[in-house]
């Protein structure tokens, strides 16, 4: 009975609604998580392209400044909680997590799928704030107070709906840490460990630790509006800056969730398409976690114009400059990798180089907010739209792409178009780089962000940036029509057309529904090659 089961495929054991569900295997519930993530992100880009589009050219055109407001809060709500946060670890930390460690599943399976729900309920309460009572909120994704506390919007609806979300992140986290100490299979050491586990247990405490702080925000937002507390009026002895702090606390560790498991994506392709052992692995390692706990504490440098002491600006600054180095760290270690290496310049591996050239840019750039002088020039202007765009879609983003491409055939048994996934990589990379790299200069020209209107000295460089919006749409379309037709008709291919060593590539392509017919033994790292192996 055993054999029979490890036999079946995980796609294709029960295919009925509830069967997907309802359902406690970590591979179809991140795969559930995965399509409601590209749903979501096909529509906070549809409004980030609205948004462009609109500010093509300067004036009154194409949508009113009320609709503005709430199509850049919708976009920023959707991005940051609904696809962004929960989008690796979520979709392939839940599928390749047991995988990798020689597990059947993560140690909670019914908490796993009820995180999946959370984040179901999460969304559809974020789209009842859009399309009920008085309308979409229209205060930007940080809910900044005075204005989140007094406008008339939905505010209160969205900010449960980010409580919400903030649960299903925390529930996940705890069930990643339990999973990577209790169920690592036999041999399975931690200095044996993929950097892609090590990424998601780092993300994973700062889950755990941060996003109650976010929670408790959300919850101080909703009290002030229907309790009337002043919590944040100063008139009646709040302080809106205690705000400030309580938001940034969580959102700048949030960064880290975001950005950490894109980095363990990265130190798991590049070696495959290498043919070589990772450079410093034990740095890379111990990267992620000095990057989780540095991470944490550089949250006022997001508020140097806010009034605080010169010794809190040095201290913020100087953090923010240390927060760097981890980073820094990993990606010479990379490029090292790379170095001498014999290449196959894959798709996934080409979507990686898109990430390292992309954070870099982003990493860079933060710097010069790190700088308090410097920050205090481009604050609040579209410098900071750019940065954070280089470093979220051009680090995140790709990062969740080259994952798909790199474990598309470990998934579904089928190969995507080389050809055509390419030709998605070249539009993305040209295009975010022309949507984006104007948005910098803007910044220092003096564009301010938020802003439904600008200066015509503005107008050429708006002008050019919504062209870059052009390519990245007609990119991800391309990327998107690719995959699926690979899903549909893809050339099937064996358990590792890759070549890789991690455990995951040991079993069958796609997966048996209880991943491995017996428990395995590791005898071997994870980026331990095999001389002479090619690529399939």
């Amino acid at each position: 009975m055993a054999s029979d089961d490890a036999r079946k495929n995980f796609l294709t054991d029960g295919t009925g609604l509830g069967s997907w569900v309802f359902s406690t295997d970590h591979k179809r519930i991140g795969l559930m998580y995965l399509a409601l993530i590209l749903l979501m992100f096909t529509a906070g880009m549809t409004l980030g392209f609205l948004m462009r589009l609109k500010l093509m050219t300067p004036g009154n055109t194409l949508l009113s400044p009320q609709t503005y407001n709430a199509v850049f809060t919708l976009h920023g709500v959707i991005m940051i909680f609904l696809v962004v946060i929960p989008s690796i670890p979520a979709s392939f930390g839940n599928i390749m997590l047991p995988l990798q460690i020689g597990a059947n599943d993560v140690s909670f399976p019914r908490l796993n799928n009820f995180s999946w729900w959370l984040y179901v309920i999460g969304a559809a309460t974020a789209l009842v704030s859009i399309f009920t009572g008085s309308g979409a909120p229209d205060t930007g994704w940080t809910f900044y107070v005075p204005f989140s506390s007094r406008t008339t919007t939905n505010v209160s609806i969205a900010v449960i709906a980010v409580f919400i979300l903030g649960f299903s992140n925390i529930l996940t986290g705890l069930n990643f840490i339990t999973t990577i100490h209790r169920l690592r299979a036999p041999g399975l050491t931690w200095r044996k460990l993929p950097l892609f586990v090590w990424s998601l247990y780092a993300t994973a405490w700062i889950q755990v630790l941060a996003t109650p702080v976010l929670g408790i925000t959300a919850l101080l937002i909703f009290a002030e509006r229907v309790l009337n507390m002043g919590l944040f009026d100063p008139t009646r002895g709040g302080d809106p800056l205690m705000y400030q702090h309580l938001f940034w606390i969580y959102s700048h560790p949030a960064v880290y969730i975001m950005i950490l498991p894109a980095m363990g994506i990265v130190s798991d392709i590049i070696p495959v398409f290498a043919r070589k052992k990772i450079f410093g692995y034990g740095m890379i390692a111990a990267s992620s976690l000095a990057i989780a706990f540095a991470g944490s504490l550089v949250w006022a440098h997001h508020m140097f114009t806010s009034g605080m002491s010169d010794t809190a600006v040095l201290v913020f600054s100087l953090l923010t400059f240390i927060v760097a180095v981890p980073s820094a760290i990993k990606v010479f270690n990379w490029l090292s990798t790379l170095y001498k290496g014999s290449i196959a310049m894959e798709p996934p591996l080409l979507f990686t180089l898109g990430f390292i050239f992309m954070f870099s840019i982003g990493g860079l750039t933060g710097l010069v907010q790190g700088a308090a002088g410097a920050d205090i020039h481009v604050h609040d202007t579209y410098f900071i739209v750019g940065h954070f765009h280089y470093v979220i879609f051009g680090g995140t983003g790709l990062g969740l792409f080259a994952a798909m491409h790199f474990w598309f055939p470990k998934v579904f048994g089928r190969m995507y178009s080389r050809g055509k996934a390419y030709l998605a990589f070249w539009l993305l990379l040209v295009g975010m780089n022309v949507l984006y790299f104007p948005m910098l200069i803007l910044g220092l020209m003096g564009m301010p962000r938020r802003y439904y209107d600008y200066l015509p000295e503005y107008a050429s460089w708006n002008m050019v940036s919504t062209f870059g919006s052009w390519f990245v749409v007609a990119g991800i379309l391309l990327m998107f029509w690719n995959l699926y037709q690979g899903v549909r008709h893809g050339e099937p291919v064996g358990r590792n057309p890759w070549g890789a060593a991690s455990l995951e590539w040991e079993t069958a392509s796609p997966p048996p529904t209880h991943n491995f017919p017996t428990e395995p033994v590791v005898t071997h790292g994870p980026y331990d090659f095999t001389p002479g192996t090619a690529h399939d």
